[in-house]
């Protein structure tokens, strides 16, 4: 019997159609011979359906349409219940449209690339691909992920964050501190999204409160950082688990512009249904073997640290004048997986899925060593409880006046 390997994207994000393009390629490069592929595809509404008409990218040209075909669906938290249910009840209560075996969550952004959907397989039990709750959430926070690399002397440019909430109560502070601390040029960030979504240049005053206002309009936290303006952007993408991985070729992608846009990442040279695989880019790029080196290494630390797994992309940044090198971010669900990198890398697509199911089975395993619950109910051992106090043995203890 072949294992059935449920693949989630789409999602409440504003990197849907990035997700919907990347689950796609990843279905089609899943061998046929011994798996099995469910497509699970969340709506921007929060909907989940499921149909074989979901798996091919030209179908979302009309999405209305599409879900006509496709059937609405649902997970139950419950813990072992790998099951996907129709929505619809039967006569007889719950009926199944799919029992999975493995989960590759390929969401991007928020409500998916952060955290969120891990802790519900994790409710659940089931084995899935890529990174867990802890690590998907600081990797999709560049504020924490910053903080978590500089504390383990990983070079990160210079930065300042703060809150909506701040800004709104406070913004001449705030303006003062950004000046004081960081000199312009700045990037202006919102602090947990990808795909270079509400991200802007200020050069002055003027433009810092424009791109902040902009920046708020996506998240409540904010990040400005010392924009380096003779740059190069390389990228990285780091394959297995935090106890044994290994690196990429580096890719230079080509900007059109001081920094690379949403545009440059998936509209270049096509149409928009290639993904991260149609960016302008030099793969191999063009850089010296030493930085090279320093660069894959720096994105292993950073994988490493962020405790990550399965497959990710760290995007760095060399400040041309010293080439200085910096850790700008890390996608622990890369555009397109990043299996351009890895075909570069001697390693096919469908092999770079195989290994992602591996890996999945495997942290499976290791957790299934850990103890999780006592066989023990303190209620009902003698003293019990009284007044909303534990008594006995658990804290009877009276502090002396």
């Amino acid at each position: 019997m072949k294992t059935n390997i449920g693949v989630i994207f789409g999602g409440r994000s504003t990197e849907h159609e990035i997700s919907i393009i990347s689950a796609c390629q990843a279905m089609a490069a899943i061998p046929e011979d011994f798996y099995t592929v469910t497509p699970i595809y969340i709506s921007k509404e929060g909907k989940w359906f499921t149909g074989e008409m979901l798996k091919d990218v030209e179908s979302y040209r009309n999405i209305p349409a599409l879900l006509k075909n496709c059937v609405e669906i649902y997970m139950c938290p419950e813990y072992n219940d790998f099951n996907l249910y129709f929505k619809k009840k039967s006569l007889f209560g719950k009926a199944t449209a799919a029992k999975l075996d493995i989960v590759i969550p390929v969401l991007h952004g928020a409500n998916g690339e952060d955290g969120t959907i891990q802790g519900l397989l994790d409710l659940i039990g089931i084995p899935f691909a890529g990174c867990d709750v802890l690590a998907s959430a600081n990797g999709m926070d560049k504020i924490t992920m910053k903080q978590i690399l500089a504390a383990n002397n990983i070079p990160v440019v210079d930065y300042v964050w703060f809150t909506d909430f701040q800004w709104n109560n406070d913004r001449q502070k705030i303006l003062d501190h950004v000046e004081k601390t960081l000199s312009y040029p700045v990037i202006v960030k919102p602090s947990n999204l990808g795909s270079s979504i509400g991200i802007n240049r200020a050069a002055d005053r003027e433009k810092l409160i424009e791109a902040i206002n902009d920046a708020t309009k996506y998240s409540s936290r904010i990040i400005v950082e010392k924009m380096i303006d003779n740059l190069k952007e390389i990228n990285c993408s780091v394959l297995g688990d935090e106890y044994e991985y290994q690196t990429s070729v580096c890719e230079e992608p080509i900007k059109s512009g001081e920094f690379l846009s949403y545009t440059d990442k998936y509209l270049g040279g096509s149409q928009g249904t290639e993904g991260m695989r149609a960016s302008e880019k030099r793969i191999p790029a063009m850089i010296s073997d030493e930085l090279s080196d320093r660069i894959r290494f720096l994105a292993g630390e950073t994988f490493r640290v962020l405790s990550c797994h399965g497959v990710s992309r760290v995007d760095v940044i060399i400040d041309k004048t010293d080439d200085k090198v910096y850790v700008n971010e890390i996608n622990t669900i890369p555009g397109s997986l990043s299996y351009y990198l890895w075909e570069e890398s001697g390693i096919p697509f469908s092999e770079l899925m195989e290994r992602l199911i591996r890996l999945a089975l495997k942290r499976q395993r290791e957790r299934a060593k850990k103890t999780v619950t006592y066989d023990q109910n303190i209620l009902a051992l003698s003293g019990g409880t009284k007044g909303g106090k534990f008594g006995g043995k658990f804290g009877g203890s009276k502090v002396k006046k």
